[in-house]
């Protein structure tokens, strides 16, 4: 992926004037990138209150809000060429102003497809304006370019974010409404333009490369995939699997543009995600660790609001302060990951191992611990042990990749693979099954609970009586799914401490002047071949 990097003068941002002290360039974008994450479209905490305001779902809200993930993923594959295309201004002004609309459109529609259409397109822009802000400062960050020290900065602003914004959210919310958070969020936007406007120049490099020889079929057909993909998990429970024509005309559709994607990726010269990046061996260890983890910590979005809510009693407000338990664990995970793992360079097996370890306590804490009576308090641990787990997968498999030995025009379609994987199947394929699981444990439990009740249903008004059933069954079903994904958890351990390598990190980025030759010489190709 690269070559040896030695030392450097100062770190300095030809964008920005020399008006502004050297030492604040750097933070000026982290200040930009903040924002930019903080501007999702929608925001999933303010889902209850978006249901009872408006004509929408549960499981709009979630479609909406993952299509901004699948918008995210699918950017990968063409980020640099947009890098090398545009300076950093226009592209910072032109997702700022699409990331204002998308604000204010996700704020006042109640239409579906346009929400997650807007979300899928606000998506896209994020990823891009993300990616002009960590550009630029990816020297200052890690001079030598080793990519392991990037991602725990990229894991602690992406994963803190996230919980950061559920908090502010609420807490907005409940000073005066959800839309709030929308125009709060615009006016931070509207000031990122204006900073921009007064002190990013229009800097260009040597030479832009044009967009030629990109496949936008083929991200298209992509992103169709992702999106029927992300469609059946959430809608499935609602429409019933496959009784309901909704999830079978999804699985049909994304199954013929998956066929039409791969025919076309068996001939194409650049296909937007190519065989090479999808058989690499990296890629499909980091897929396969992703699934069988992500859905280990789903439990996370099936059971824990449930739990707190209904069995805790917990109000909003206390529920997203969890939030800040897990915030702290991100923020720990990452500093470890930092020490551990991009410092010292401890190895994927040792680094992967200590993730299934936290997964396995965090697992096992709700087993033996779950109950009626718990303090918030008490959720301290499990929740922060899952922050830490999460961060600590993300980065070293993120960082895989880098070291995969792929091409690097080949890397950024293994980045969208990644994503995809990572971000929008670890979101919806794992609660999609333990929702379900759920649903089949907690009817059979309610059904031997029930039984037990029949000597006292003369006693006990039937209303009651049911909520008593259903929320023992409920605390059963969950110690029992619990204990479940516990075992798997411990399995994988083990099969981690059979099949893991001794490889240890080194991923080094190229440098940038390596890159826009390898991007140049591509379009070039790719315009002799049209």
């Amino acid at each position: 992926m690269g070559d040896w990097h030695g030392p450097q003068g100062p770190f300095d941002i030809p964008d920005v004037p020399n008006y502004v002290p050297r030492r604040l360039k750097p933070w000026l974008f982290i200040f930009f990138v903040l924002i930019v994450q903080f501007s999702g479209g929608i925001y999933l905490a303010a889902a209850t209150d978006m249901v009872g305001t408006t004509a929408l779902m549960q499981e709009d809200i979630l479609m909406a809000g993952y299509a901004s993930l699948v918008g995210m993923s699918i950017n990968f594959a063409v980020m640099f060429r947009l890098k090398f295309r545009f300076s950093n201004r226009v592209g910072l002004l032109v997702c700022g102003t699409v990331l204002i609309v998308a604000t204010f459109i996700c704020a006042h529609t109640t239409s579906v497809p346009l929400l997650v259409g807007t979300c899928f397109v606000a998506g896209w822009f994020r990823m891009w304006a993300t990616f002009v802000c960590n550009s630029t400062i990816q020297l200052w960050l890690t001079p030598k370019r080793d990519m392991a020290i990037f991602f725990c900065y990229v894991y602690l602003v992406v994963d803190g974010v996230i919980q950061l914004s559920g908090i502010a959210t609420i807490y907005v919310a409940q000073m005066w409404t959800w839309e709030y958070m929308h125009w709060i969020m615009a006016g931070l936007l509207a000031l990122m333009l204006a900073l921009t406007l007064l002190l990013v120049k229009p800097f260009k490099g040597p030479m832009q490369i044009p967009l030629l020889g990109i496949d936008w079929i083929g991200a298209g057909l992509w992103s169709v995939v992702m999106l029927c993909f992300t469609f059946i998990c959430v809608y499935g429970n609602f429409y019933d699997w496959w009784e309901a024509e909704e999830i079978r005309g999804a699985a049909i559709i994304g199954a013929v543009c998956l066929a039409i994607n791969l025919w076309r990726a068996s001939f194409l010269h650049h296909p937007y995600i190519s065989f090479q990046a999808m058989t690499n061996r990296n890629v499909v260890r980091a897929t396969l660790i992703y699934l069988v983890f992500f859905t280990l910590m789903a439990t996370e979005h099936v059971f824990e609001h449930t739990y707190a809510a209904t069995i805790l009693g917990f109000d909003e407000q206390n529920l997203i302060d969890l939030n800040w338990y897990v915030f702290a664990g991100v923020v720990v995970g990452c500093g470890f990951t930092f020490v551990t793992f991009a410092r010292r360079k401890w190895r994927y097996k040792t680094m992967s191992a200590i993730g299934f370890v936290l997964a396995a306590v965090y697992l096992g804490w709700f087993y033996f611990m779950i109950d009626y009576g718990i303090e918030k308090e008490m959720l301290f641990l499990p929740l922060f042990v899952r922050g830490i787990a999460s961060v600590i997968i993300s980065i070293v498999f993120l960082t895989s990749i880098v070291q995969s030995g792929l091409h690097f025009f080949v890397f950024p379609q293994a980045l969208v693979v990644n994503g995809f994987t990572g971000a929008v199947m670890g979101a919806t394929l794992g609660p999609a099954i333990i929702g379900e699981a759920l649903r089949h444990v907690m009817a059979k439990n309610a059904t031997l609970i029930g039984a037990r009740f029949t000597d006292v249903t003369a006693l006990m008004p039937l209303g009651d009586l049911y909520g008593i059933v259903q929320c023992q069954a409920m605390v059963v079903s969950m110690k029992e799914i619990y204990g479940w994904l516990l075992i798997a958890a411990l399995l994988s351990l083990i099969i981690i401490g059979f099949l893991g390598s001794p490889i240890r990190p080194s991923a080094i980025f190229p440098k940038w002047r390596t890159i826009r030759k390898i991007l140049r010489r591509e379009a070039k190709a790719s315009t002799s071949n049209l």
